[in-house]
């Protein structure tokens, strides 16, 4: 049968489209709701603290996504595969909750309801999100991780540029209807993808269809108990290595986040950059960028290591706070600013081609969709403390004075990541894990 070759277990390539495509769909909402909507709140006068607060409640479920890895790690059993039915309900929830926002009419008079339309979305996005990144753990051999990741950045980054751009335009040219709209039918075309796309080869496609006689492995089935599950989830997020490690990791997230929300608010309301024009350039050129850098950064990470990467880019992201915001006296030059920005949407998704492989090996076996989602959902809940506290931070300082504090912050970061990674053992959990799954 035709289908029976769209296996991830088995196909390299497809493994690449997959994940490159599952994050496209993720990227396109958040670009439209954390970019052009907030660009376009902030340019109709919407005071920044309130739009903190509506990015916030966007936000706010990807901070909760540990309560589904659990859930998704102990209820695998199905005959569509060990992952993918909760991928497939998530994203129809998802394409359903995106309609749902097709009855808002102007966002910045209803942005209360606005907010709530988001967050419904946001949940089941979240759901989907985390079932995604279990079914990558679980899919994905250790020696591909940093390529494969660069491809799962690259199409965040994608989709981001074109919830970014296109819906920015769309807005301005037809109205906030049509932009919704047309989002609500590019995530419902990627899940009739999703339908034709399996884990193993002999999973099926319905889950009412039996599995060829011949082929009659069942997907794989935790036998642990929730209180299990929980304890093992614990045992891997306490442990020293992972406190110190992902501590680190998620101290410079939040000041990425906090620097690039003041950054764009003083664009905006201080040097008079029109919103649907930062939007755009964020989606085009600055997500053109951003892809070959990520592709750039998966190749390192595989050639030179994760840690090392890591390392480097956590020195990167510091010396560039420090030195751009020492030079915001010239950011009234477009090209200074403009350069400025190219370079930040070079590093940033770098760093995360560099944390997440970092991240997926402190995972211990049995829980590796619980552990990961819960190292996710912190560092969305980084993101979101960043955007919030950012509108509030604008009041009390200004842009560069925030930045420069931003960098300082990151070189803490590095050192301490630096002692925990000198500190800690070269096998990890998830590599044994891996071992066991792919027979090596």
């Amino acid at each position: 049968m035709r289908f029976r070759s769209l296996s991830l277990q088995h196909s390299i390539k497809l493994r690449y489209v997959t994940f490159f495509y599952l994050y496209v769909m993720q990227g396109i909402p958040a670009g439209f709701a954390l970019t052009a909507i907030a660009n376009y709140l902030v340019a109709a006068g919407i005071e920044p603290y309130r739009v903190g607060q509506f990015v916030a409640a966007v936000g706010l479920p990807w901070a909760l996504q540990f309560i589904w890895g659990p859930l998704i790690d102990r209820f695998q059993g199905s005959s569509m595969g060990r992952r993918k039915p909760w991928v497939l309900f998530a994203q129809l929830m998802s394409v359903a909750a995106s309609l749902g926002i097709l009855l808002i009419s102007n966002p910045a008079a209803q942005l209360a309801t606005l907010s709530v339309a988001f967050f419904i979305h946001s949940v089941c996005a979240s759901v989907q999100d985390a079932s995604v990144d279990a079914m990558a753990i679980s899919t994905i051999p250790t020696s591909e991780r940093g390529r494969i990741n660069a491809f799962m950045r690259g199409g965040m980054l994608f989709g981001t540029g074109v919830g970014a751009a296109a819906l920015s335009l769309i807005i301005h040219r037809w109205g906030f209807f049509y932009a919704a709209l047309i989002q609500s039918l590019l995530l419902l075309s990627m899940t009739a993808i999703t339908f034709f796309i399996k884990e193993k080869r002999d999973d099926v496609l319905l889950p009412w269809s039996s599995r060829p006689a011949e082929r009659s492995t069942h997907a794989p089935r935790t036998n642990m108990s929730m209180r299990r599950i929980y304890v093992e989830l614990c045992q891997g997020l306490f442990s020293s290595q992972s406190l110190r490690l992902f501590g680190a990791i998620v101290l410079v997230y939040l000041c990425a986040s906090v620097f690039i929300r003041v950054l764009s608010v003083h664009m905006i309301q201080q040097l008079q950059w029109n919103d649907s024009s930062l939007s755009v350039f964020t989606g085009t050129f600055g997500m053109l960028v951003a892809l070959l850098s990520v592709f750039i950064a998966g190749v390192l990470s595989d050639k030179i290591g994760t840690r090392k990467l890591l390392l480097l880019m956590m020195t990167i992201i510091g010396t560039y706070l420090v030195c751009f915001n020492l030079l915001s006296p010239f950011w009234p030059n477009f090209a200074i600013a403009r350069s400025g920005l190219i370079i930040w949407y070079t590093f940033d998704p770098m760093y995360s081609v560099a944390a997440m492989p970092a991240l997926m090996a402190l995972c211990r076996g049995g829980v590796e969709g619980s552990q990961f989602t819960t190292y996710m959902a912190l560092v969305n809940l980084s993101d979101i403390a960043g955007a919030y506290l950012s509108g509030y931070a604008l009041l009390w300082f200004s842009a560069p004075m925030i930045g420069l504090g931003c960098g300082l912050v990151v070189f803490g970061a590095m050192l301490a990541a630096g002692r925990a990674l000198v500190d800690s053992n070269q096998t990890t959990p998830s590599e044994t894990l891996h071992q066991r799954e792919f027979g090596h």
